[in-house]
């Protein structure tokens, strides 16, 4: 299992030792232990799965008071997943880090609390699974639009569809004053 740092502070991306024979594939998709040892000294406490059509990009996500940070990987198809430093004072505020998630490659990416979260669908469809390190509080959801210029993402994906409530969100200047990593 490899645990590759991304250049952003916290932020893995994880290939783990996939066995196949004539049968499938076996892999472990968590194991506590080896993923401390990793870098990943978070505890979860929710599981989430989503399933998006092709060119649904959902995000950016974060919470505030209680930041997630997120374990994802893709079940079924492909994504491109996305993660923003939303750190105050971090070097490295505002910088994204993006890699391709897929039922093929097995990768995982952690996005640590304090980090913004989105990806986008590349397949016709797919499936995605993501471990969280808090739990879900829509009170305490903040998000910032996909297409900030401010943050610069190169998505694969130039008109996505997106919900009403992700096509509504502010800036990453008009949300970072209430950010409190």
């Amino acid at each position: 299992m490899k645990f590759i740092e991304t250049g952003l502070a916290g932020v893995l991306l994880i290939e783990p030792d996939v066995f196949r024979d004539a049968r499938g594939f076996f892999l472990e998709t968590f194991h506590e232990e080896k993923y401390r040892a990793g870098g990943i000294p978070h505890s979860f406490v929710q599981d989430n799965q989503s399933r998006s059509q092709r060119g649904t990009l959902r995000g950016l996500h974060a919470q505030l008071r209680r930041p997630q940070g997120k374990l994802v990987r893709t079940l079924r198809g492909e994504i491109w997943d996305v993660a923003v430093d939303a750190r105050p004072g971090s070097p490295t505020f505002g910088k994204w880090f993006g890699a391709t998630l897929s039922e093929e490659n097995f990768r995982q990416l952690f996005v640590p609390p304090g980090f913004l979260h989105g990806f986008c669908v590349l397949s016709e469809m797919a499936e995605v699974e993501y471990k969280c390190t808090a739990l879900y509080d829509r009170a305490d959801e903040v998000g910032v639009r996909w297409d900030d210029p401010a943050i610069a993402i190169d998505w694969p994906v130039k008109a996505p569809l997106l919900s009403p409530k992700d096509a509504a969100l502010p800036s990453l200047s008009e949300v970072a004053p209430r950010f409190g990593f």
